[in-house]
This record gives C-alpha cells, structure tokens and sequence, in this order.
C-alpha cells in the first residue's frame, strides 16, 4: 500500500508561482511513476505532469514551458514547480503514483490564480 500525501497549494495572483510537494511512502518510491494531475470545477480530471522512474517527462500543452514536473527519490518526493500561473490554472491538484496496474491516489490540495 502506498501513502500519498500533497501540500504547497494555495491562493496566487495571476503570474505567480507555487511549489506543489507530494510524499509517497510505503513503497520503493524509485519504481513508482509519479504523476499531478487536476480537477477543475465541472471538468475532467486531466493530466498535467508526468515523471518515470528514469526521469523522463511528459507534460499537458497547456502547461509546457510553465510547469516542471521532478523528483528527488532520496526524500520520496515528487514536486510541481508552477510558474507565470494563469486563472485557468485554478483546480484541485492531485498526487498520483503509479506501479504497474494500480493506481494511488493523494488527497487534492487546491490552488486558486486570481486574476
């Protein structure tokens, strides 16, 4: 069983930055995919961010070259590092990790861009 666990959200102005911090213990945390994913109100759940175990990267168009997605595997940490936000940008935020067929899923921690 993994634990997930967010914290770092909160409320921005527009063009700000944020630092997203999510923990999975309970696991080797270096196999784990790691993922953030968000939840606007009225909409899908969708991905932004994406790291593999190797330290690959994938993110959402709407928020390459805004975002970045690492990990540090020493503490078993993933981070959303969220700059230039955008109103649009305002969700819950979700920690998600990921080992072969199963799912974890963190709490949500909510960030909110004012315009």
């Amino acid at each position: 069983q993994v634990q997930v666990v967010e914290s770092g959200g909160g409320l921005v102005q527009s063009g700000g930055s944020l630092r997203l911090s999510c923990t999975a213990s309970g696991m080797f945390f270096n196999m784990l995919v790691m993922g953030w994913y968000r939840q606007a109100p009225g909409k899908q759940r969708e991905l932004v961010a994406r790291i593999t175990s190797g330290g690959s990267t994938n993110y959402a168009d709407s928020v390459k070259d805004r975002f970045t997605i690492s990990r540090d595997n020493a503490k078993s940490t993933v981070y959303l590092q969220m700059n230039s936000l955008k109103p649009e940008d305002t969700a819950v935020y979700y920690c998600n990790a990921h080992l072969v067929l199963t799912d974890y899923w963190g709490q949500g921690t909510q960030v909110t861009v004012s315009s």
